[in-house]
Protein backbone atom coordinates (compact mmCIF):
# COMPACT_ATOMS: atom_id res chain seq x y z
CA UNK A 1 0.00 0.00 0.00
CA UNK A 2 1.26 3.35 -0.80
CA UNK A 3 0.50 6.29 0.69
CA UNK A 4 1.03 10.03 -0.53
CA UNK A 5 1.45 12.18 2.31
CA UNK A 6 2.00 15.38 -0.52
CA UNK A 7 -2.11 15.52 -0.64
CA UNK A 8 -2.66 15.77 3.52
CA UNK A 9 -2.56 18.65 4.63
CA UNK A 10 -0.24 19.09 7.92
CA UNK A 11 -1.26 19.11 10.98
CA UNK A 12 0.21 22.29 11.46
CA UNK A 13 -1.08 24.08 8.79
CA UNK A 14 -4.61 22.63 10.02
CA UNK A 15 -3.70 24.07 13.51
CA UNK A 16 -2.78 27.73 12.17
CA UNK A 17 -5.87 27.86 9.55
CA UNK A 18 -8.09 27.37 12.48
CA UNK A 19 -6.24 29.47 14.73
CA UNK A 20 -6.65 32.11 11.84
CA UNK A 21 -10.14 31.55 11.22
CA UNK A 22 -10.93 31.93 15.28
CA UNK A 23 -9.44 35.14 15.61
CA UNK A 24 -10.93 36.49 11.59
CA UNK A 25 -14.66 35.59 13.37
CA UNK A 26 -13.20 37.46 16.42
CA UNK A 27 -12.38 40.94 14.85
CA UNK A 28 -14.66 43.92 16.68
CA UNK A 29 -13.81 41.59 19.55
CA UNK A 30 -12.29 41.85 22.99
CA UNK A 31 -9.54 39.55 23.42
CA UNK A 32 -6.73 38.75 26.28
CA UNK A 33 -3.91 37.57 25.45
CA UNK A 34 -0.64 35.79 27.40
CA UNK A 35 2.48 35.63 25.84
CA UNK A 36 5.88 34.41 26.79
CA UNK A 37 7.92 37.73 25.99
CA UNK A 38 7.42 41.25 26.26
CA UNK A 39 4.86 42.71 27.01
CA UNK A 40 3.38 39.56 27.92
CA UNK A 41 -0.52 40.17 28.95
CA UNK A 42 -2.42 42.42 26.99
CA UNK A 43 -6.13 43.37 26.25
CA UNK A 44 -8.05 45.10 23.76
CA UNK A 45 -10.05 44.60 20.36
CA UNK A 46 -9.23 43.08 16.96
CA UNK A 47 -8.80 45.00 14.72
CA UNK A 48 -7.97 43.09 11.44
CA UNK A 49 -5.79 39.63 10.75
CA UNK A 50 -2.73 40.44 8.42
CA UNK A 51 -1.60 37.12 7.49
CA UNK A 52 -0.77 34.69 10.86
CA UNK A 53 -0.35 38.74 12.52
CA UNK A 54 -3.00 39.58 14.84
CA UNK A 55 -3.72 43.66 14.88
CA UNK A 56 -4.77 44.41 18.19
CA UNK A 57 -5.47 47.92 19.85
CA UNK A 58 -4.78 47.55 23.22
CA UNK A 59 -6.43 49.21 26.15
CA UNK A 60 -4.59 47.07 28.94
CA UNK A 61 -0.83 45.90 29.03
CA UNK A 62 1.54 46.11 31.98
CA UNK A 63 3.06 49.06 31.19
CA UNK A 64 0.57 52.31 30.73
CA UNK A 65 2.93 53.22 28.01
CA UNK A 66 2.25 51.04 25.73
CA UNK A 67 -1.58 51.49 25.85
CA UNK A 68 -3.53 53.20 23.92
CA UNK A 69 -1.48 52.50 20.63
CA UNK A 70 -2.02 49.73 18.09
CA UNK A 71 0.15 46.58 18.18
CA UNK A 72 0.59 43.29 15.47
CA UNK A 73 0.73 40.19 17.30
CA UNK A 74 2.16 37.16 15.44
CA UNK A 75 -0.12 33.69 16.27
CA UNK A 76 2.50 31.76 16.95
CA UNK A 77 3.78 34.73 20.26
CA UNK A 78 0.43 33.72 21.75
CA UNK A 79 0.35 30.89 24.47
CA UNK A 80 -3.35 31.64 26.25
CA UNK A 81 -6.32 33.68 24.72
CA UNK A 82 -9.75 34.29 25.36
CA UNK A 83 -12.23 36.32 23.09
CA UNK A 84 -14.64 37.81 24.23
CA UNK A 85 -17.77 36.76 22.18
CA UNK A 86 -21.51 37.93 22.42
CA UNK A 87 -22.72 35.84 25.17
CA UNK A 88 -19.77 34.25 26.91
CA UNK A 89 -17.97 35.48 29.75
CA UNK A 90 -16.51 39.22 29.69
CA UNK A 91 -12.67 40.22 30.55
CA UNK A 92 -12.66 41.65 33.40
CA UNK A 93 -11.00 45.57 33.89
CA UNK A 94 -7.62 45.65 35.34
CA UNK A 95 -6.72 48.94 36.54
CA UNK A 96 -3.90 49.86 39.48
CA UNK A 97 -7.35 51.53 41.40
CA UNK A 98 -8.57 47.92 42.95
Amino acid sequence: MHNNFSTFRSINAIHDAALEDHFREGIGFKVFILTPSYPFMLIGQIVSLIEDHIELMVETTHFAQLENRTWLVHIHNIEVFYIEFPGGPRIPALNDMA
